[in-house]
């Protein structure tokens, strides 16, 4: 006999992005001010003399941070510094944010006022006000929202989609030191739980602790695009892995690439720490995440205004999209990348 059971559809066999866009499917635009909806690193809207920028994150804990080795203060910086870094990725300048916490009854008024500090912090760091939000129990740990707004000239904004043949792939900064850092933590604290008493001695990992305790978001690269009148054809901060938003990028732009793995910008400190894990250091970059550096694509016109930069590297062009998404080895051969940043629904 036949079950008129309906099938239910778990929703870690979408992941996040398939979640995202069966979402996004069901909603259509009502309002003219809405220039671009679901699907970018934020929204666009439309207001006279410029475009509103408007984004949100959503911060879970031990899914996204783990208290053990996280500090308050830290966490409250980092809150900001993610929901910024989607703005920069768009082009633009943030301007307020909206914060909003659900807290379960381990937290003390001590507790909350350090995690404040360090969002007070990223808010006088970057010229943004906090203007709002919401408090709530939690019946477990504790969960942040933050919504930002930010602004960008009319013209001005930079989605995923515009990337072309032959357009050149950089990024800013360097990549995988948070992934390596997040091996560290996960070390010692197996360590402590078997031997609460030993020291762990971590001096020589001061760049990588950086990397993921208190990333910075790169409004620096926007300021120094305008006073080059560069403009991007595509971005998008790497949050989740650069394997994962070149491939975001080619999915929307309609085209391939590839990149070059002697290009990929790693720190000496992040190779030796690779080292230290046997991991190979190219896969603490594609797969890394939590970098928040800019990946973008720029028109090879442009090639002579970021030549030579000391922050920004050029990894790669893109290709056709029958060509594929490639990546070449130190060693000449070219291998089908593969998207294996981070999923938050996995």
């Amino acid at each position: 006999m036949e079950s008129n059971e309906k099938k239910l559809t778990p929703i870690s066999q979408l992941g996040e992005f398939g979640l995202i866009k069966r979402i996004a499917a069901g909603f259509r635009h009502r309002q003219p001010s809405t220039l671009l909806g679901i699907g970018d690193d934020a929204a666009i809207i439309a207001t006279d003399g410029s475009y509103k920028l408007w984004s949100m994150d959503l911060l879970v804990e031990n899914i996204h941070f783990d208290l053990v080795y996280t500090p308050l203060r830290h966490l409250g910086y980092k809150s900001v510094i993610v929901n910024l870094s989607d703005i920069c990725a768009m082009n633009g300048h943030p301007q307020q944010i909206m914060m909003g916490l659900a807290l379960s009854s381990r937290f003390t008024v001590e507790a909350i006022d350090e995690f404040y500090a360090g969002v007070e912090q990223a808010c006088r760091h970057y010229a943004v006000d906090l203007v709002g939000g919401d408090t709530t129990s939690s019946q477990q740990g504790i969960f942040i929202s933050v919504s930002v707004l930010g602004e960008v000239a009319k013209g001005g904004a930079v989605g995923r989609g515009g990337a072309r043949v032959g357009d050149l792939i950089c990024t800013t900064g360097d990549l995988g030191g948070a992934y390596m850092w997040l091996q560290i933590l996960e070390r010692e604290k197996s360590v402590y739980a078997d031997v609460p008493d030993l020291k762990p001695e971590l001096e020589q990992y001061a760049h990588i602790l950086a990397r993921l305790l208190k990333p910075e978001a790169r409004q620096d690269i926007i300021t120094l695009f305008e006073s080059m009148e560069a403009v991007p054809t595509a971005m998008m901060d790497i949050s989740d892995g650069l394997s994962s938003e070149l491939f975001h990028i080619c999915e929307a732009s309609g085209c391939g690439a590839i990149i070059y793995e002697d290009q990929l910008p790693l720190h000496s400190e992040t190779r030796s720490t690779a080292a230290e894990f046997s991991i190979a250091p190219a896969i603490c970059a594609l797969n890394g995440g939590e970098d928040y550096e800019l990946l973008f694509t720029i028109s090879e016109k442009e090639y002579e205004k970021i030549d030579g930069l000391k922050d920004i590297t050029i990894i790669g062009e893109i290709t056709k999209a029958a060509s594929g998404i490639k990546i070449e080895t130190d060693s000449g051969q070219q291998f089908d990348l593969k998207a294996q940043g981070w999923n938050a629904l996995q």
